[in-house]
């Protein structure tokens, strides 16, 4: 079990490394590269064709304005692709998020804005087959039902 975030940015690190760190808490592994959709499109193709070599990954596209890097990896790839765009007010979140939902036909990005729920979301895809971590999302959902 793998998640491979993939950045438009050096800028982007910040946000991603809330996600890192969110998944280590959970035991799951996370790799960081940074490859511009627009500047190094070869360079992501390249990547995304190894990584659909690869079993169990989930992809994360992190990059603002214009988001073409998730919709690059989820037309290319074998595997699910989210999109947690990094925003700094409310203008750039409303940029943001419309570019990553505006994805053409047979292009499935997952858009989620919040880390931690990224986070949960990917979790709950590898629990599908990991029954040890299965009972880790069984144990949190009570927990938080516990509070209300």
């Amino acid at each position: 079990m793998k998640a491979v975030f993939v950045l438009g940015s050096e800028v982007d690190k910040e946000h991603t490394q809330k996600m890192v760190d969110g998944l280590s808490e959970w035991g799951i592994e996370s790799v960081v590269h940074v490859a511009s959709a627009h500047k190094v499109p070869v360079k992501v193709a390249e990547l995304v064709a190894a990584l659909n070599e690869e079993e169990d990954v989930v992809m994360v596209g992190v990059a603002g304005r214009s988001n073409a890097l998730s919709g690059v990896l989820a037309a290319n790839s074998v595997h699910p692709v989210f999109a947690c765009p990094p925003f700094k007010d409310k203008a750039d979140m409303m940029v943001n998020i419309n570019s990553s939902l505006m994805m053409p036909s047979e292009t499935p990005v997952m858009t989620v804005i919040d880390p931690s729920n990224t986070v949960l979301s990917i979790v709950k895809i590898f629990a599908l087959k990991d029954s040890a971590l299965r009972e880790k999302v069984v144990a949190r959902i009570s927990d938080v039902k516990s509070k209300f």
